[in-house]
């Protein structure tokens, strides 16, 4: 399955993102073939087509508010009905929430 393409409108507000978070030495590098926000050599977020899958945690409040945004869902990277748990993707739509999921993805994925 090919990987979906993100628009310059997704790729410019990853990198909005990216520079956001730099401060809590978060890089940018590649997971899943695609870009990723890394923390301590894990991905903690990845572009995904025009949105940006978090790994939140399947049990955390977090994970169910971010489930609960409209158009989001658990992460697919294969498409093909077997999604990331612990992954939830967030679309372009809901960009104003993607910085506190990225924090809660840090402290989620500390340690």
């Amino acid at each position: 399955m090919e990987k979906p393409v993100s628009s310059p409108v997704a790729l410019e507000a990853f990198g909005v993102l990216a520079a956001d978070i730099a401060n809590a030495g978060v890089t940018v590098g590649k997971m899943f073939g695609a870009i990723s926000l890394m923390a301590g050599g894990k991905a903690v977020g990845c572009l995904h087509g025009d949105g940006v899958a978090f790994k939140l945690g399947r049990d955390s409040a977090t994970h169910a508010a971010a489930l609960a945004l409209p158009e989001a869902a658990l992460f697919d990277p294969s498409g093909m009905g077997r999604p990331f748990k612990d992954w939830v993707l967030v679309p372009l739509a809901s960009a104003d929430q993607w910085l506190a999921l990225v924090e809660a993805a840090l402290s989620a994925n500390a340690g």
